[in-house]
């Protein structure tokens, strides 16, 4: 049985309200970060927020990953997608209205989320994302690649838009 990690995150322009998603698979347990840093892909979101673009950069990785013979495990700092799985029963039973029986914001991606996690096999792992360098270990370093990658991609993004 095969074990992949995937670390996804995600940054957001909010007052452009575009974003980019940032993802990495690995598949060893040995991690040459060089390699590692070359393998990160990043995708543009546009019209999103930092809620909505951690899942729809989640949902960007599993929609391209072939069905695989063993586990995922996801490490993400987004407190929405690791608490997703604890409320499905009851974003299902309300049919994911709120008590004002209104729609609630994403609920089309976290259907698609439940549809594609169930097509897996998902351990969802809760990374603090700004640790200090002295404190991380080598989990937290490759998740640095990834928040790297989509900050800077934001970052790099501003350059090339006309002054307000």
């Amino acid at each position: 049985m095969t074990e992949l990690k995937l670390f996804t995150d995600g940054s957001v322009n909010t007052k452009l309200k575009i974003g980019f998603g940032a993802i990495l698979f690995v598949s060893t347990e040995i991690f040459d970060f060089d390699k590692l840093k070359s393998q990160v892909q990043l995708k543009r979101f546009e019209e999103t927020s930092s809620t909505k673009l951690e899942i729809q950069t989640l949902l960007w990785a599993l929609s391209n990953l072939p069905k695989i013979d063993g586990k995922i495990i996801i490490y993400t700092d987004s407190q929405n997608i690791i608490g997703l799985p604890k409320r499905r029963d009851k974003l299902e039973k309300n049919n994911y209205s709120s008590k004002k029986n209104k729609l609630i914001k994403n609920h089309l991606l976290y259907k698609d989320f439940f549809n594609l996690i169930d097509t897996f096999n998902c351990e969802f792992v809760q990374v603090n994302g700004h640790k200090s360098s002295s404190q991380k270990d080598e989990i937290d370093q490759i998740f640095t690649l990834v928040d790297r990658a989509s900050r800077n991609a934001v970052r790099d993004m501003g350059k090339y838009l006309p002054p307000d």
